[in-house]
């Protein structure tokens, strides 16, 4: 059901040969960047005609208008299932308390005396939130999109997700009831690169917005891509992947079901465990035929994820060697189930989000540990974080000088502009004291 990789008995290879020996799904951005063109520029000179069209084309409904109305987030929130109006609730209580410890305040140095530094941070203006609904319905993605935002200080924010024929043109219900509960009104009804585009441009009834954030399929991924410069991006989001480091003290059966719930997710969903315990190896190997058998969406995810290419059981010499695999990785989701798993997360150097020992599983993040599951994805981890309050903040320095405490650095700046071959930045300063600079 899931492939082996034995990296055992010869020393690892370093950086990219390491990484090229490990299981990674096929994610080819820039292929789907050229179809995804069009659509943008249709979106661009036709606004919201192309949208309704798109809608009938990609998702089978024709839609009269694609913004949501009032009544209708009014009604899915009334509708919704108590017991999961409790936990959506939870789950944004413990966001909050998590993304509000982020923010950050202005900061001061006197760097001398008349001259001072500031940095503020300000959130960006306007920004556009990406929930999909294809296989699933993730209403846990609007909440992790939309507290950092707010807790930014956000003060515009729409969201878009696909509309669905079983609504009747509208996103999911639960996505809507969502929205209710965050205070966002204004959700339209677009999915796809077509919504990227509508948040990039505008349309007559969509304000282009500064940024967009939210994970997506490989289209949305591309028309992220497509639009980055012109508006802030997340990140270009791939399949999702979980790696577990393991050692002989892991449960089997926790370590196959957390194996299987990535896997559940997309048919490119990445499955990987790292171990130099050949037992745990084989027993997880045997506990995941009962619990595949045992579960939902086998034959459209969950197999095609476990036997692909990206998934693998990796076997390593010794603990050592599993966090130099992990580290070459980069995994969205990484948990630690060794002993003393503490001491061995604070060691990891690249991971999307580290989820500590057998009671941190990785649904825990995705709903309700108060962390973000927004996370990068690809090996990005190795450069990128996951999304938070930081996300939508903006850092501008104020630099504040007096007379004196130009006048006592201005020979400096003179010397360096004339070094760089830019003499108007040396005489801009000069100008300030007669064409005469102090110190020289």
């Amino acid at each position: 059901m899931i492939s082996r990789i034995d990296l055992r008995g010869d020393a690892l290879p370093e950086g990219p040969a390491l990484r090229a020996l490990l299981p990674r799904a096929d994610f080819d951005v820039a292929a789907a960047l050229e179809k995804v063109r069009p659509i943008c520029e249709d979106v661009h000179h036709r606004g919201d005609a192309a949208l309704i069209e798109y809608a009938e084309k990609f998702d089978g409904v024709r839609l009269d208008q694609v913004r949501v109305s009032a009544a209708a987030l009014k009604e899915a929130l009334a509708g919704l299932d108590p017991l999961v109006r409790e936990a959506l609730e939870e789950s944004i209580r413990r966001a909050r308390l998590v993304h509000s410890a982020q923010r950050r305040a202005p900061h001061t140095v006197q760097v001398v005396p008349g001259g001072k530094v500031t940095e503020k941070w300000v959130p960006v203006e306007r920004v556009g939130l990406y929930a999909p609904g294809g296989r699933s319905v993730y209403p846990s993605s609007v909440i992790m999109n939309a507290v950092p935002a707010q807790e930014a200080g956000v003060g515009s924010m729409a969201l878009a997700s696909p509309p669905q024929a079983d609504f009747g043109g509208l996103p999911h219900p639960t996505i809507l009831a969502a929205c209710a509960l965050l205070g966002i009104d204004e959700v339209y009804a677009v999915g796809g690169a077509q919504a990227v585009a509508m948040f990039a441009y505008g349309t007559e009834t969509c304000a282009p917005a500064n940024m967009v954030t939210g994970p997506g399929n490989i289209w949305v991924a591309a028309a992220k891509r497509y639009f980055t410069g012109r508006i802030g991006i997340d990140t270009e989001a791939g399949p999702t992947e979980i790696a577990v480091l393991a050692d002989d003290t892991a449960d089997p059966a926790h370590v196959a079901s957390d194996l299987i719930s990535q896997a559940e997710h997309d048919p490119l969903a990445a499955a990987v465990l790292v171990t130099d315990s050949v037992a745990l190896a084989d027993a997880v190997a045997k506990e995941l035929e009962p619990q595949v058998a045992a579960t939902k969406h086998v034959e459209d995810r969950i197999l095609p994820a476990l036997k692909g290419r990206q998934s693998a059981i990796v076997l390593v010499d010794g603990l050592e060697e599993g966090l130099r695999v992990v580290d070459a990785y980069g995994a969205e989701h990484l948990e630690i189930q060794t002993a003393d798993a503490a001491a061995v997360a604070e060691r990891v150097k690249n991971a999307g989000a580290i989820f500590v020992g057998p009671w941190a599983p990785v649904s825990l993040g995705d709903y309700c540990a108060g962390s973000n599951h927004v996370l990068p994805t690809g090996g990005c981890a190795c450069h990128s974080s996951g999304l938070s309050v930081q996300s939508f903040l903006r850092g501008i320095h104020i630099v504040d000088y007096t007379r004196e405490a130009l006048a006592d650095v201005a020979h400096h700046v003179v010397t360096l502009a004339e070094a760089e071959d830019l003499p108007a930045h040396g005489a801009a300063v000069k100008a300030r004291f007669g064409w005469k600079v102090p110190g020289q």
